[in-house]
């Protein structure tokens, strides 16, 4: 954490130097998360340029005392990524645009998985994964405490896996068998 403050207070005052090197190290592994989320290399290039852009014009934005830099530039491109999502989504598509049978059924499997958990569970995985909620706003809209939403959430994402894999989930498999 040291090391991300002095980091962040050199790119504060302008140089370039050690913004460049930070961009060289942390742009291919943002643009490999942001391929997953869209789906899209072109999509994850313009996504990792504009959040690197908005860290070196506004880097005053980040807060050392809430985390690392690496998280918060992720957390910035999955708000970035949401709203592409979100803008594509509402994009009526146009007539020789290709509908790929693989999505819509991959769509259609993953939201049947989530009809199959509590309605608490979905709810909360919705927030935090697609709206990407933190802990802590997740704590204060649902009125509990944060560790009950990390112990709630942990629950959701195994219910998801399995169901999506229709077995038992890592947790339930015998140490022996690990």
């Amino acid at each position: 954490m040291t090391e991300d403050r002095g980091l962040w207070k050199k790119i504060c005052d302008g140089d370039i130097t050690t913004f460049n090197n930070f961009y060289r190290e942390q742009a291919p592994r943002l643009h490999a998360f942001l391929r997953q989320v869209t789906g899209s290399p072109q999509a994850a290039d313009d996504i990792v340029q504009e959040t690197f852009t908005e860290f070196w014009m506004r880097p005053g934005r980040y807060n050392p005392d809430a985390g690392t830099l690496r998280a918060w530039l992720f957390g910035i491109s999955r708000n970035r990524a949401a709203e592409w999502w979100r803008k594509r989504d509402s994009a009526r598509p146009e007539p020789d645009d290709p509908v790929f049978p693989c999505q819509v059924e991959m769509a259609s499997l993953l939201e049947d998985a989530l009809s199959k958990l509590p309605r608490q569970q979905r709810l909360l995985l919705w927030l935090r994964e697609v709206e990407g909620q933190s802990y802590q706003e997740l704590a204060t809209i649902l009125e509990i405490p944060v560790g009950t939403v990390r112990s709630r959430l942990f629950a959701a994402r195994e219910g998801l896996r399995r169901v999506w894999h229709g077995g038992p989930s890592r947790q339930e498999v015998p140490d022996e068998v690990r």
